[in-house]
Formats: structure tokens, sequence, C-alpha cells
């Protein structure tokens, strides 16, 4: 479990050393030690977050260095994967990385016993582009399963480097979703969220555990790209890193409000 600030420290140091260094890649799973509302980093705070409900909640707020809509976590494992461009394993291009590591998450899912698809490229988004949640609608080569999104993915890109981080629902609670999100004008309500995505556990006969889901995904990984993931932890160079971008930046109110206007 992981501070909602720290996580986020901690995926962006990856991503910036990475930029200077080996050809390297980084899968990072992980949970929240709170409940949580991550912005998209060009998302506006005032039409995203509902500040009474998460407050009276007691629901973190914390913006991504990663773009798209925001995601209430609470029950799932996230990834953060982090790489270079001419690492090898993965397309040069953004939509190209979302079509090989959904290829990976069909694959985890389908070790849990989940028949899972991508979503197609160019899919229409059914009303859903007005909404604040992630999970609203599915984007290009998101992960389904019957029809309903139960992975929502954002990336970013810096330098020869990217940053790629999904939210890998272990169970959907729509009404919450909603609760915490602020309701422009067209934003879908918890029948309708409710109907658009949903969790592993939401699905399967059986719940399986967080443990379970992050091994089906290493196994996946490791499968899909024919690699050997080696357990690490941070480099001093990374841990310095990120408590320099989290006492400069994650636990600031003008990072979390405002943004920083410019990409990495």
């Amino acid at each position: 479990m992981g501070d909602p600030f720290e996580n986020m420290a901690v995926d962006e140091a990856l991503l910036r050393l990475s930029r200077e260094g080996p050809a390297a890649v980084t899968l990072r799973l992980y949970a929240w030690a709170r409940p949580t509302v991550s912005l998209g980093y060009f998302q506006t705070y005032d039409l995203t977050v509902n500040d009474e409900a998460c407050r009276r909640l007691g629901v973190a707020v914390v913006r991504r260095p990663t773009g798209g809509k925001a995601v209430y976590h609470d029950r799932e494992v996230t990834y953060a994967l982090v790489g270079r461009e001419d690492a090898g394993f993965f397309p040069p291009d953004v939509l190209g990385t979302y079509r090989a590591v959904g290829e990976g998450l069909v694959r985890a899912l389908g070790l849990l016993g989940l028949g899972a698809e991508m979503a197609p490229e160019g899919r229409p988004e059914r009303g859903g582009g007005r909404d604040a949640s992630c999970f609203a609608v599915p984007s290009a080569f998101e992960i389904l399963v019957r029809g309903r999104k139960v992975c929502g993915s954002a990336q970013v890109r810096s330098r020869g480097a990217f940053l790629q981080h999904g939210s890998l629902l272990l169970s959907f609670d729509a009404r919450r979703t909603g609760e915490v999100l602020a309701a422009p004008a067209g934003r879908m309500g918890a029948g309708d969220l409710g109907e658009a995505a949903a969790g592993v556990n939401d699905l399967l006969p059986e719940p399986v555990s967080r443990e379970e889901v992050c091994e089906a995904v290493r196994r996946a990984f490791a499968e899909v790209f024919g690699v050997v993931l080696e357990e690490g932890g941070l480099t001093r160079e990374e841990e310095a890193m990120k408590e320099g971008l989290l006492a400069g930046k994650y636990l600031t109110e003008g990072w979390n409000r405002q943004g920083g206007g410019k990409r990495l």
C-alpha cells in the first residue's frame, strides 16, 4: 500500500531518470494506502473533483503526470510501466504502446479465468466524452470483459521515454466514483457507470486477491514480452528524485489544483 502522493512521485522519478539511463523497462504494481482521486494531467480541478465529498469521505486528491481522465482508486491494482522508446519491447508511438500493453493485460485476465478483449481503435465515445471519470467509456486498446471496461490507462511521453499508468479494478464502486467527481452537464449517473465498467471480482464466480492479480500480470507480461522480471527497490538516485518531487510538487496544493502547464 502506497501513499497516494508518494506513488505519483515514484512514477515520475522513474520516468525522468529513464530518459538518460539504459534502455530498460520497469513494471511497478501497487495499491493505495487510502481512497484517492487522481486527476489527469490536463483536467481542470473544479470541473473534475467534488471537494466537499472528498473531504467528507477522507478521499485524497492528487494530479497524475499522465493524461486521461480522473480515476477513483480504491479496490484495484495499479500498474506503472516505464521505459525508453528504444528499448525494443514497445512500438515508438502512443497507440502502439497501448496495444502492446493491452496484449499483456488480456493475457493476465485470461490467467485469472476471464475472457478479455481490447477496445478497437477509433471506438466512439457514445456520449461519455464530457464525463470526468476514466471508466465512463473505453479508449482505443483499453480492456473490456463482456463489454465492460475493467482497466483504464493513460500515458505520457518525454524525451524518448514513456510512463503508462493503468487502473485494473478488483471491484468497481460506481456510486462512490460518481460521488467524488464533479458533475458537469452530461455526466453519466451511477447506474450508467455500473453498466460501463466492472471489476475482476464483479465478474468472476470466486473472488481473487490483489496478490493473485499482481502475479497474473507479472506472469503475463513475462510471457508476452519474452522477458524475465527481476524484483527490486528504488536506487539511491531514484529515491532522491522521488523525495524532491514529493516535497516540491506532489504535496503542494498548486500542483494538485492548478497543474504545471507544460509537459515534463
